[in-house]
């Protein structure tokens, strides 16, 4: 059977055969997920692979001055920071106006898209997903499981002069697999500046080279994975969030219907006001550049720093960057209930600085609580103290995640999934919404309306339904 990708519109196909095609193949995703463990590569043999990945795999990064990176320099004129060859990213100043205040800050410039994508191939009737176990300078402990090719424009196309990307032949021409899941979505908005990647499941029927840091594994032991501190990294983690499972009921039983749903979201959208204006880097007010990171002047928020990395298992041995490290371990949290029977998730239009299109929709909580430690309850992240302080039963997800590993320095979060009790109030702020979840996973299938965080939350509570 020919299987037809999930691009179409959200309500459905002209094709009934199309419509057919997709729903069997949400059949099949389904049933990745139910299959918990598998002989291709049991569950009891997945971390110690991790952990021998992590011991095999030689790997040093170590904190520098700027003056030591190497093809890196700060423009003399602006004193942006960026790569002699012009690609990969710059980090330049961003002064942002919302309609709440003002403030500029450094960013990451990276104008090109990458490519996030698992490779499927279906073993005794049931899907699995090839992952690997990648080192990045910025991961907490070194190796996390990520999706099969992961990898910017700059990478693939040999900007670094290294090793090929391996298995990037199966998402590119002439001998790409076929496309099972394809959408755009977009990066950290506070950190990136309209970033986006493709987020693409492409399914194989040949044999590939068997490979000591790729194991193939189902759904379902990559929801249990999801489950463990720091293994599953945020590049699997938004494509996981994108694969459709069970019935397609968008609007059964949901609060609002999806029309709804979009548009209050392009309200939100049509109402705040984001503007976006460069600044050089060295005209950024309230930072700070010393010899060794670009700090804000209270400490708080984020730093840049600069790196050397050596890594044996990478397509290049060694290399020195600048990295993003933020100050404190945020909280990232969905406050969830049941309405009607249907569960349903407390959504954020969320207005980021570096979004192409103003707000998405976020968890219901996403803040490093750092930040607010001396601010009055007033001023306060709405709904922080039920996303802490919830305990129990009604803590449906608890995890600390890391965030990206090749922009970010040790960037975690605590991700949360709690429920709220049935008397919790359906009467919310206007930039906020109740959701079904199968309405947020119907948005997944296109660009930009869920921020990388939510995505990582839904990747979660479908791992836990």
């Amino acid at each position: 059977m020919t299987l037809a990708p999930l691009t179409a519109t959200a309500t459905g196909s002209r094709h009934g055969s199309d419509v057919t095609d997709r729903t069997e193949l949400i059949r099949r995703f389904t049933r990745s997920a139910a299959t918990t463990d598998s002989p291709v590569t049991p569950n009891r043999a997945i971390l110690s692979w991790l952990e021998e990945n992590r011991r095999t795999f030689r790997h040093e990064v170590t904190r520098i001055p700027f003056a030591d990176l190497a093809g890196w320099r700060f423009d003399a004129a602006s004193g942006d920071l960026g790569h002699d060859s012009g690609r990969f990213f710059t980090v330049e100043g961003l002064r942002i106006h919302t309609d709440v205040h003002d403030w500029m800050q450094p960013i990451i410039n990276q104008p090109e898209i990458g490519i996030l994508g698992f490779v499927a191939k279906e073993f005794d009737g049931v899907l699995h997903f090839l992952m690997q176990a990648k080192m990045e300078p910025g991961n907490i402990n070194s190796v996390q499981l990520s999706p099969t090719v992961q990898a910017t424009r700059s990478n693939y196309t040999g900007v670094h002069r290294g090793r090929p990307i391996t298995f990037l032949e199966h998402f590119v021409p002439p001998t790409a697999g076929q496309v099972l899941v394809d959408s755009l979505q977009s990066e950290q908005g506070a950190w990136f500046l309209r970033k986006r990647n493709r987020n693409i499941v492409v399914e194989i029927t040949e044999e590939p080279p068997e490979l000591p840091d790729f194991r193939w594994l189902t759904l379902g032991q990559i929801h249990r994975l999801l489950g463990f501190d720091d293994v599953v990294n945020m590049d699997a983690r938004t494509v996981l969030s994108s694969i459709p499972l069970g019935p397609r009921v968008e609007d059964q039983g949901a609060y609002q219907s999806l029309t709804d749903v979009l548009s209050w979201l392009t309200r939100v959208r049509a109402t705040s006001e984001l503007s976006q204006r460069y600044r050089p880097l060295r005209e950024v007010e309230g930072w700070q550049l010393t010899e060794d990171r670009i700090r804000h002047r209270e400490g708080r928020y984020f730093q840049v720093i600069a790196a050397a990395v050596s890594a044996a298992n990478r397509e290049v041995a060694s290399w020195t960057q600048p990295l993003f490290e933020p100050i404190g371990l945020g909280v990232t949290a969905f406050l969830v209930r049941p309405i009607g029977g249907v569960l349903h998730l407390l959504a954020h239009a969320r207005v980021e600085a570096g979004l192409a299109n103003v707000a998405e929709i976020a968890p219901t909580v996403q803040c490093c609580p750092d930040n607010y430690a001396d601010l009055p309850p007033s001023r306060q992240p709405r709904f922080l103290t039920e996303a802490l302080t919830t305990t129990g039963s009604l803590v449906r997800y608890n995890t600390v995640l890391s965030e990206e590993g090749g922009r970010f320095f040790e960037a975690r979060s605590r991700y949360r999934i709690v429920e709220v009790p049935e008397d919790f109030p359906l009467d919310v702020p206007p930039d906020f919404a109740w959701i079904s979840v199968h309405q947020a996973s119907t948005l997944l299938r296109y660009d930009g309306y869920l921020n990388v965080q939510a995505r990582t939350l839904i990747a979660a509570l479908l791992a836990t339904l």
